[in-house]
């Protein structure tokens, strides 16, 4: 039973990803609109460029804001993203394993180190 909920959702996440491909295309333009407006806005010096960057990063912010199909289409493809690692098993695996000993981390680094 778990494995069939895995695929439906799956499913649906999908089908909602691809549902809102051009949304998150038109997302990824809108923030490389903006970012190029905040970029050109801090490098300008005088009062023209600036206030024209300024309505570039400002019509950017607006129309990525603005965008509520992509960010539906962010969170089916975190779905995916969730549904892919829970049938793959994936973990997640942390560097450093936390303990009340603080000494428990040195010790197996020191023995990493000395093989």
């Amino acid at each position: 039973m778990k494995k069939f909920g895995l695929v439906l959702l799956g499913i649906v996440a999908g089908i909602v990803v691809l549902a809102n491909l051009g949304s998150l295309l038109a997302l990824v333009i809108s923030v490389a609109i903006a970012y190029a407006g905040f970029h050109y806005f801090r490098k300008s010096n005088s009062t023209f460029p600036k206030l024209f960057w300024g309505v570039v990063l400002l019509i950017g912010i607006i129309t990525a804001i603005s965008n509520v199909p992509a960010f539906i289409g962010i969170i089916a493809l975190f779905g995916v993203l969730y549904v892919w690692r829970k049938w793959k098993g994936v973990e997640k695996s942390s560097i450093v394993q936390q303990s009340k000993d603080p000494f428990v981390n040195f010790e197996r680094q020191w023995n990493e180190i000395t093989k």
